[in-house]
C-alpha cells in the first residue's frame, strides 16, 4: 500500500486540479525533482490511489446540460431487487451517477439529459419500466454554485 504523506497528498490535490500539468510543472508546484515527483506519480497510479484520468466536459455544449437528481424507493428490499435495478440504471446512459444510500430512499441517482422532454422521456420510459421500482422523486437542478467535479 503506498504511503499518503504529505508530498502524495500534494501530489494528488494538483492532479486532481489538472490532470494534464506536465511532470515538470507538477514537480515545481510539490518542490520535487522532476524524477522524483514522476517515481511517485506512477507509483500513486501502480497502487490504485490514482485510479485513471479523465476530460470534464462541458455538458451544455455536449446537449446534456439538464441535470436532476432523483430519489428511488423500490418494491422490496431483496438482494436480488437491488441487483436488477442496478443492472438496469447500469445500462441507462442518462444515469451518470447511482448511489445506494441510507435513509428514506434506497438510491440517489444523478441523470443527465438535454432537457424536461428528454428527462419526461427517461423518467417514463426508463425508470417507469423498472419493475423493482416503487417510488420517484426529482429534483431538477437550477444552478450549481459549487461542483467539484467540473
Amino acid at each position: 500500500m503506498t504511503k499518503i504523506d504529505d508530498i502524495n497528498r500534494r501530489i494528488l490535490r494538483e492532479l486532481e486540479r489538472d490532470g494534464r500539468v506536465s511532470n515538470a510543472e507538477l514537480a515545481e508546484r510539490v518542490n520535487l525533482s522532476a524524477s522524483a515527483c514522476l517515481r511517485r506519480v506512477h507509483e500513486l497510479e501502480r497502487s490504485g490511489v490514482i485510479a485513471g484520468y479523465r476530460a470534464v466536459l462541458n455538458r451544455e455544449a455536449t446537449g446534456g446540460g439538464f441535470v436532476a437528481y432523483v430519489t428511488v424507493g423500490l418494491s422490496r428490499h431483496t438482494k436480488k431487487d437491488q441487483l436488477a435495478f442496478e443492472r438496469a440504471m447500469a445500462i441507462a446512459p442518462q444515469v451518470r451517477e447511482c448511489h445506494n444510500i441510507t435513509g428514506v430512499w434506497e438510491y440517489l441517482l444523478r441523470v443527465e439529459v438535454e432537457n424536461l422532454v428528454a428527462y419526461k422521456q427517461f423518467h417514463t420510459e426508463v425508470l417507469g419500466t423498472v419493475p423493482e421500482v416503487n417510488s420517484i422523486t426529482s429534483y431538477i437542478v437550477m444552478g450549481s454554485p459549487k461542483d467539484e467535479r467540473s
